[in-house]
């Protein structure tokens, strides 16, 4: 806890010390060792996806909490092998991507079909397969942004994987036709048994306005989580909010004003709770992305879970901090980000 609270620095009281009071705590499905039974048991899915579910909440440091913590690498795709690759070469070998993530004590790891595949005989059976089933490739010239299937759901069950995962780029043009095709997949996915997570991200060029960026406002990501939880998202994967008012900035679409004088303020902890309470009030859990590797990626790393945490959010999904580090302070990261869910001082704002 001494740790984390000179990681906050001078923001430790401001973020420890809210209470959030627009939504309030009593209102969420807070995470917790019994989510499975007391949450996902009495939606519509199979006994084989709640038994996976149980198996991600069992695996790693975080075993028995509730939380996640888990390990993407597939930005060899999103983001082209060679600027997610060249800090840290030994990732060119899949490899190592599933070592780090045991070695981190993570809950699974998350990566392409071909990562996981080349390696499912070794690590199949020691840490949980999360396969994401489409990309967004970066070699189409001029440069586009489309989310398209590179795997199916079969070939992820065959492999061993326990979940299924997948972006919808909403608000981009192909938006409609990737929520048709990864509806289709989840409902497969969970027939199969396996749990369905989905990477709700807003994509497109009229969300920033002069120097503000709306693809991580409160308002509209809220919305992209409850878009993803209809189509029966078993986790969101959202970035974090750092703003909002989106919908009044870029005048479209409905909203209310109790959504800014009552159900959030300018708090980052409000901010994400709205997120949280767009995932059925915590029926669905929403995990934050962990966001690029920088100068203060601990710091950073630190602030992002804390925020989460005490949102009501389920944990947090970090790759490049730690995979573009050798791997002995790729670890250190992850479990300091573990250390977050795992110390009881934090609660539930």
């Amino acid at each position: 806890m001494t740790d984390v609270i000179a990681q906050l620095g001078n923001e430790a009281d401001y973020l420890l010390g809210h209470t959030c009071s627009g939504i309030q705590r009593e209102l969420l499905q807070v995470p917790g060792p019994d989510y499975v039974d007391r949450v996902l048991s009495i939606k519509d899915r199979p006994p084989a996806v709640l038994r996976n579910m149980q198996l991600l909440f069992n695996t790693g440091r975080l075993a028995g909490t509730g939380y996640l913590s888990i390990l993407p690498v597939d930005q060899g795709v999103e983001h082209s092998a060679g600027a997610s690759f060249a800090p840290n070469p030994i990732f060119f070998d899949p490899d190592n991507i599933p070592r780090l993530a045991i070695e981190g004590g993570c809950n699974a790891v998350a990566s392409t079909l071909g990562v996981l595949g080349s390696v499912a005989r070794r690590y199949a059976h020691k840490i949980p397969f999360l396969v994401k089933i489409n990309h967004n490739e970066m070699l189409t010239y001029p440069t586009m942004h489309d989310q398209t299937l590179f795997a199916s759901v079969q070939q992820a069950f065959e492999l061993g994987a326990v979940a299924v995962g997948a972006t919808i780029y909403f608000g981009a043009p192909e938006s409609r036709r990737q929520v048709m095709e990864i509806s289709e997949a989840f409902a497969l996915a969970h027939e199969l048994g396996m749990v369905t997570v989905l990477w709700a991200y807003l994509r497109n060029s009229a969300f920033k306005v002069g120097d503000t960026d709306y693809h991580e406002s409160a308002d509209l990501t809220g919305q992209g989580n409850h878009l993803a939880v209809t189509i029966n998202a078993d986790i969101v994967k959202q970035k974090q909010a750092t703003n909002n008012g989106g919908y009044n900035a870029l005048k479209f679409g409905k909203t209310h004003p109790r959504v800014y004088d009552t159900l959030t303020s300018d708090h980052p902890i409000d901010l994400v709770r709205y997120q949280v309470a767009n995932c059925y009030m915590g029926r669905v859990g929403m995990i934050n992305s962990g966001g690029p590797s920088g100068k203060d990626d601990l710091h950073q790393a630190i602030r992002t879970a804390v925020i989460n945490k005490r949102a009501g959010g389920m944990g947090l999904i970090s790759g490049r901090k730690a995979f573009q580090k050798p791997i002995k302070e790729g670890v250190a990261l992850l479990n300091a980000i573990q250390d977050v869910y795992l110390a009881k001082e934090i609660d539930i704002a």
